[in-house]
């Protein structure tokens, strides 16, 4: 309790001065999609996907080993930058950008894009043989699990959108009302040994509010921490400070994680889920302390991406289902190659999607992002 009455105390004492390596985490982890994406072709585990190959279990160690931490960080750095961004914005000015930013570009992308997916997930999957134009009635009147795999309604990678503007609203309430309750007070500062308790709410979440297998309670849980904790300056630097501690626990704790998961044919229950917990949390703080050293700073090839990486996490997935579409027939059961090949073709085409899209206003607008007229 003294911990939570420490954070919601402070929450008006950090520094407002924008941070550049969080941009930059960020176009990170949306320029990975491609890999990790498509990775998921060859999961060992039976979940379906657009496409599959075959299971292997080396690439299927690559999806283990990020998914504790590869959403939950643009969470938490969302949660940060809404620190930053409520510094400048009244609630009700926050609240109409994230609707421009998040639920326009998740209404476009659902109708224009995961169409195309969910027809190629049904010829796959289920071997449909009719028309596109005949399918696209299909993916509107088909409700499963919100994934499209079979066909039906989906909504792919832009389930993030929707989670974080529900997220983002709820956490708005959540900040509201600390302010209410808690007085303003001179910023303290936790231990770093109080930063690693965070991780032990979140075995406890991850089957809490969840849609489509993706918990609201976890994202919600690392979003205030973002906000409250997180985007304190003393506390940065103590990420920091113990950058390659966490980053050995996160690594070792992964790879356990990936060992039990994948490797060892038994289930491991909650030792399992506990390695996944600290896989989560410790990547998160051995990311936000090693972008801070060694990305804090904003060149012509960060602002490119920067401006640009909105419109890559919208087009990518579907560049990768087309070619890993249209290459399995060409490349057959080499496993490498049916890997590699979608993933370079998929990088290129997205890159050339996303600079023609940021060239045309109304698709840049549609797409939550800025112009280059605007941007310019």
């Amino acid at each position: 309790m003294n911990l939570f009455l420490f954070i919601c105390r402070n929450a008006d004492t950090f520094e407002s001065m924008r941070k550049h390596f969080i941009d930059n985490i960020r176009c990170l982890i949306i320029l990975l999609l491609i890999p990790y994406h498509a990775a998921q072709a060859f999961n060992t585990w039976g979940e379906l996907n657009y496409f599959l190959f075959y299971p292997d279990k080396a690439i299927s160690s690559f999806i283990v080993f990020c998914s504790p931490f590869y959403m939950p960080v643009m969470f938490l750095l969302a949660g940060i930058s809404t620190r930053y961004a409520l510094k400048k914005r009244t609630y009700g000015q926050f609240v109409i950008e994230r609707v421009k930013r998040l639920i326009i570009p998740f209404v476009f992308g659902t109708l224009f894009f995961c169409p195309i997916m969910a027809y190629i997930g049904d010829k796959t999957n289920y071997g449909y043989d009719g028309g596109f134009l005949a399918h696209y009635k299909i993916f509107f009147t088909k409700w499963t699990d919100l994934s499209g795999f079979d066909g039906g309604f989906g909504v792919g990678q832009f389930w993030f959108l929707y989670f974080l503007f529900v997220i983002s609203v709820a956490g708005l309430g959540i900040i509201y009302l600390s302010k209410l309750i808690f007085k303003k007070e001179r910023a303290g500062s936790l231990p770093f040994w109080a930063l690693c308790l965070f991780v032990i709410p979140l075995p406890f979440l991850y089957d809490l509010l969840t849609v489509g297998g993706k918990s609201f309670a976890e994202y919600l849980y690392v979003f205030l921490i973002g906000y409250f904790v997180l985007s304190n300056d003393v506390l940065l630097e103590k990420t920091e400070k113990f950058r390659y501690v966490s980053l050995a626990v996160g690594v070792i704790a992964g790879i356990a994680d990936v060992y039990m998961f994948i490797w060892s044919g038994i289930d491991f229950g909650l030792i399992n889920t506990i390695a996944k917990a600290l896989t989560e949390w410790f990547m998160i703080l051995a990311l936000l302390g090693i972008g801070k050293h060694l990305m804090d700073n904003s060149g012509k090839v960060a602002k490119y991406l920067s401006q640009r990486s909105f419109l890559f996490f919208s087009i990518h997935f579907l560049w990768i289902v087309l070619f890993q579409f249209w290459f399995s027939g060409l490349i057959g059961d080499k496993t490498f190659l049916s890997y590699l090949v979608p993933v370079i073709c998929a990088y290129i085409a997205t890159f050339a999607c996303a600079e023609i899209a940021f060239r045309i206003r109304l698709l840049s607008f549609l797409m939550g992002t800025k112009s280059k007229h605007r941007a310019g």
